[in-house]
């Protein structure tokens, strides 16, 4: 396991005082990849609009920008409004590389409202890369974020 439960008690500290959500979610990502190491972390929006996932704040390498509904694992879990789990991507029909170093991912929805908003996506270089209590505290960091939407 890379996180510990203590995680979410740090970005509970780090996003009391703060009500901007860019604000917020940046710092998360940040927490997550300093904290985890992982390859990539970081949050789309839904964009009603257009029906699609944007790009948010993020750490890691450059990343795709939109993602289609109907497409890929984050569209998945927009959909679904559950975590999805891809243990080797390589193995999702229709995942979307926006980096070849990418083996395994979770994706876990931010729902308001019951909507999903936004999604958390993590990313990691190793397949099978992420422990059932690891993908448990990013649900528990998820619920800290919703509160604060």
């Amino acid at each position: 396991m890379k996180i510990g439960i203590e995680i979410v008690k740090s970005l509970e500290a780090l996003v009391d005082s703060e009500e901007n959500l860019i604000a917020n979610l940046a710092n998360t990502s940040s927490l997550l990849m300093s904290s985890g190491n992982y390859h990539w972390v970081g949050f789309y929006f839904v964009d009603k609009e257009q029906d699609e996932l944007v790009l948010g704040p993020f750490q890691g390498p450059i990343a795709c920008t939109r993602l289609k509904r109907g497409r890929g694992v984050c569209a998945k879990s927009w959909e679904s409004k559950k975590t999805i789990y891809v243990e080797d991507v390589e193995s999702f029909e229709g995942h979307i590389a926006c980096s070849s170093l990418s083996k395994s991912e979770v994706v876990i929805p931010l729902i308001v409202k019951d909507e999903v908003v936004a999604v958390l996506d993590i990313d990691s270089a190793e397949i099978q890369g992420f422990s059932l209590s690891e993908i448990s505290i990013f649900e528990s960091i998820v619920k800290v974020i919703q509160a604060k939407w």
